[in-house]
């Protein structure tokens, strides 16, 4: 049956919309799951003013039988078979006759029972008694409290329209009845109407001006830029958060050119398009990479005929440009280098200091970086732009448009005249800001991006500031991230722990914790980013877990044991050396180590796999230690056979205890071989994964 639901509010911002939408579809679903209702399809829509659930679920719960378990069996019958007073003071209490009783076999012997068909209510019930918690337990950045209802939510309900096979499905909350009223337009169709199923919900909101898809209404605004920009032979400038902030800012998107007076074109691209985004969420229009007097707003509206809309958008826009050319004109006057001792007077976190500290941090991790990555040629210019990297905090331009740190700094210096080393170090060194955001394009930005986020890292940690799951104050998961991407895109040949070890040393004694918990802490970090990171990427979790069980020494080389790894399972030799590997795990596990004596190996099987093994490790760690592992790792196959003899001829735990151990010793290190490639025992084989299923 079909189900219908719009909760219209007032104007809400676009994120939560979407958080709105997401938690809408997740609850409504957990409480059909709870409650054993078949969910044949469940969708949702939204706009600024309106919440939508469309389902199709079935019209009653799933009949289930339920096994009650009474009184074990011995005592709930005589030694004749006759029901003893347990069993009748059992049925008495399930309302049931002594008959129907059923001797039910447990794990904990044989008890007497009840077998019961519980039939399904109806759907309809179920759904009147969960949506009230199910609206009210929606959560948004911001709740607002209005009138004297006892709820919050992202704005004030108006109205809550709740279908159930095409009748209204009654409820209410704090007072607010549901109907099968919903309306159109806020400005243009307000009146209410009724309907009775949502293809006539959809084409009246339609009809009334309200476009319900998402997609329809960012399709919508693309196609109407491009009919603005066509004329002009010009672009847009790219932002696609701005896109889908407007598509869900709107009901009915209409898109209007403005333009602004040319002499603003001596500002940056960057400020340009932040002044516009930012205040007033209008779009840049370039040609050619360059900016061009003209922008792009989406308004929620039929036309605008008077240009009332445009001229306002206009209006406001030249001011705020004003603002920005006096920023940058007074900004340029305050050289970077005479302005970097104010940095001691801005605080990066109470208990690390302030900013003048953390550049001179940066400085040692750039030299440092430099130095183990052969960039010496870079080391002079990357030094610079550490020192430098955070003065644009201090200028006008950055207060009003905080997003706009480090590239502000980098134009600034562009200004200046530094090497263009130095100022495109500077600009990137914040990116990427998040997962799907550019990596710096330059050397000495990647390597500043990683020195300022290695330093973050250790020094919140090394306060105590740990990453919970609902808690990440200082962006410690963004940084980390930021880290294992421009690590795995440049392959750069760096350890965490001499990395992290530098780092600390930058702190002297101002840091809490010890290098060592510092150290440890940021190992399972990193590879709980990376492990997120490669999942992300479609691989397969046992695989991850294998490769980064090896260790991140170096980082890169985890990846490169992945794609190893996943490259070398269809391989007919893959998983018969899976198997046999998990079996040299589970003999040596919990043992000590023992060293291994050629001549005590008196069988051909132990003196055959020993000295194969002594041939493929000699051949396979010059190829390990250059990230060549897939070779490495197929001519460790080669093992396979003489291992497969050994297994069928030896007997492993000999009774004399000095075989025993020269034996195990064998298999240590063929295990220590192979933890060079990967750990595993974590790979999952067809027959376990069977095992694993529900």
């Amino acid at each position: 049956m079909e189900f219908l639901l719009e909760i219209n509010t007032e104007e809400m911002p676009a994120p939560h919309v979407k958080a709105g939408l997401s938690q809408l579809k997740e609850k409504i679903e957990r409480e059909l799951q709870a409650n054993h209702i078949m969910c044949h399809s469940l969708e949702t829509y939204g706009t600024c003013r309106r919440l939508v659930a469309i389902g199709d679920f079935a019209p009653k719960q799933e009949d289930r039988e339920e096994v009650i378990i009474g009184p074990p069996k011995a005592v709930a019958f005589a030694a004749d078979g006759s029901p003893a007073q347990a069993a009748i003071g059992f049925a008495r209490s399930q309302h049931a006759e002594v008959g129907k009783l059923q001797v039910i076999p447990t794990l904990r012997g044989e008890y007497v029972g009840l077998k019961k068909i519980t039939k399904g209510r109806p759907t309809g019930g179920i759904l009147a008694g969960a949506l009230p918690d199910v609206i009210t337990s929606l959560s948004f950045p911001k709740m607002m409290k209005w009138g004297e209802v006892n709820i919050r939510f992202s704005r004030p309900i108006k109205r809550i329209l709740c279908l159930w096979g095409g009748k209204v499905l009654a409820f209410s909350i704090e007072g607010l009845k549901t109907n099968g009223l919903t309306s159109g337009h806020k400005l243009h169709s307000p009146q209410p109407f009724k309907v009775i199923s949502f293809r006539e919900y959809r084409s009246g909101l339609k009809k009334n001006k309200v476009i319900l898809s998402a997609d329809e209404r960012k399709y919508m605004i693309l196609n109407q830029i491009e009919k603005r920009l066509r004329p002009l032979e010009a672009q847009l400038y790219p932002d696609e958060e701005l896109l889908e902030k407007l598509t869900y800012d709107v009901e009915y998107p209409y898109v209007f050119l403005g333009e602004f007076p040319q002499e603003y074109l001596r500002l940056p691209l960057e400020v340009l398009s932040v002044a516009m985004k930012e205040g007033q969420k209008l779009f840049s229009v370039i040609r050619e990479g360059r900016q061009l007097p003209f922008f792009l707003g989406v308004a929620d509206a039929l036309s605008d005929r008077k240009s009332l809309i445009r001229r306002g958008n206009e209006r406001v826009l030249r001011a705020r440009l004003e603002d920005a050319r006096f920023f940058w004109e007074q900004d340029l006057k305050v050289p970077l280098a005479q302005r970097a001792a104010g940095l001691r007077q801005v605080v990066f976190q109470e208990k690390l200091g302030h900013y003048e500290n953390k550049s001179a941090r940066l400085k040692q991790l750039v030299a440092y970086l430099c130095d183990r990555l052969d960039e010496n040629k870079l080391k002079k210019d990357a030094v610079q732009a550490a020192e430098l990297c955070k003065v644009d905090l201090l200028t006008e331009m950055v207060r009003e448009f905080p997003s706009l740190q480090g590239k502000m700094g980098g134009l600034y210096a562009k200004e200046e005249g530094y090497p263009s080393t130095v100022s495109r170090a500077i600009y990137e060194h914040y990116q990427p800001a998040g997962l799907e955001d550019p990596l710096p394009s330059s050397n000495a930005g990647a390597l500043l991006s990683l020195a300022d986020r290695v330093d973050s890292i250790v020094g919140v940690v090394g306060i105590g500031v740990l990453v919970t799951g609902s808690s990440d104050p200082f962006g410690l998961r963004r940084h980390a991230n930021g880290i294992c991407r421009i690590v795995l895109d440049r392959k750069l040949p760096l350890s965490f722990d001499p990395l992290l070890e530098k780092a600390f040393s930058a702190y002297g004694d101002s840091l809490e914790k010890s290098k060592q918990e510092i150290t440890e802490y940021c190992r399972a970090f990193f590879g709980q980013r990376l492990r997120f990171i490669y999942e992300g990427q479609g691989y397969r979790y046992d695989l991850v877990e294998a490769a980064l069980s090896a260790g991140l020494d170096p980082i890169y080389f985890s990846y490169l044991r992945l794609i190893a790894l996943a490259s070398l399972q269809k391989s007919p030799h893959f998983e018969p050396f899976i198997l046999m590997a998990k079996r040299v795990n589970n003999i040596l596990r919990g043992l000590p180590p023992y060293a291994v004596n050629p001549d005590l190996f008196a069988e051909k099987e132990e003196q055959e796999i020993w000295s194969s093994f002594c041939i493929i490790r000699d051949n396979a760690l010059p190829l390990i230690a250059a990230g060549e592992f897939v070779k490495a790792q197929n001519m460790i196959f080669k093992l396979q056979a003489p291992l497969s003899a050994f297994f069928d001829k030896i007997l492993v735990m000999a009774e004399d205890k000095r075989i025993r151990q020269n034996r195990l010793a064998l298999l240590q290190a063929l295990s220590g071989l192979l933890l060079k490639i990967a750990d595993f025992s974590h790979v999952v084989v067809e027959g376990e994964k069977k095992e694993r299923a529900p």
